[in-house]
Parts: C-alpha cells; sequence; structure tokens
C-alpha cells in the first residue's frame, strides 16, 4: 500500500511539474511578444507627447498671427493646458475614490495563520464554505461571496 501511495504521489508530483513548464513555456513566448508590443506602445506614446509641445507652438503661433502679442498668445495656450491637466486630475482622483478594496482577499489573508496551523482529523475550528443549488456561501459569512 505504501509503495502504491508513494507512486501515485510521484506521478502527480512529475504531471504537477510538467504542467508548470508547459505553462512557462507557452506564457514565455506571449510575454516576449507583449513586452515587445508595450515597449512599441511606449515609443509611440513618447513620440506622441514629444509631437504634442510643436502642436502647441503651432497653436500660440497662429494666435500671434491673428493678431495677438506672442507672449499673450504662448500664455493662453500654457493656461488652456493648465486647464486640461487639472481637469485630468480631478477626473483621475474621482475614479481612485471609487475603487474598492479587496475585501474577500483582506478577509482570507486574516484567516491565513489559522489556515496554516495544523489540525488533528475532526477538529476543524474555522468554518468552510459550502455549495448548494450552485450558490457558494460561508456560516459566520452571510454576505460572502464567490
Amino acid at each position: 500500500m505504501g509503495t502504491l501511495v508513494q507512486s501515485a504521489m510521484a506521478d502527480v508530483s512529475t504531471l504537477v511539474r510538467n504542467e508548470i513548464e508547459l505553462a512557462k513555456a507557452e506564457i514565455g513566448t506571449s510575454a516576449k511578444k507583449a513586452g515587445i508590443g508595450a515597449g512599441a506602445f511606449g515609443a509611440a506614446g513618447v513620440v506622441l507627447a514629444f509631437s504634442a509641445f510643436f502642436f502647441f507652438i503651432a497653436i500660440a503661433e497662429l494666435l500671434t498671427w491673428l493678431g495677438l502679442t506672442r507672449w499673450i498668445s504662448y500664455l493662453i495656450v500654457w493656461f488652456a493646458l493648465v486647464l486640461v491637466a487639472g481637469l485630468a486630475a480631478l477626473i483621475g482622483r474621482r475614479f481612485i475614490k471609487k475603487l474598492e478594496k479587496p475585501e474577500r482577499t483582506i478577509e482570507t489573508l486574516r484567516d491565513l495563520p489559522e489556515v496554516l496551523r495544523r489540525e488533528a482529523p475532526g477538529e476543524r475550528h474555522r468554518a468552510v464554505p459550502t455549495v448548494s443549488n450552485g450558490e457558494v456561501s460561508l456560516a459566520e459569512h452571510p454576505s460572502y461571496k464567490v
């Protein structure tokens, strides 16, 4: 019996190792392509950001051509950019405030020391989620959702 259990454990261990190696190989190729794509998008963003300087200089020069003093036209463009930056900051702040805490993760991390402690069979001190009719529930926490 011991030999069978040992053989089964070795087979499971080999299977898990092989699955991990397969996942590494597949993800490695995808990660390399994703990295190249992200680098290309990053380069495009940097070039676009630098080209924005020329666009705003052209707008300021257009205002000068329309009859404004050069320094006033550049000041108007600068003020418009400050307004856009302020609006972007407000929108970003609003989205940050709407972020939700990962409550289930926090809850499970609180339970981690208890879970890691070994218990004798049949002496479990923590509640275990149950599944009935396709819904997962936890007796101590009625709002528990998966």
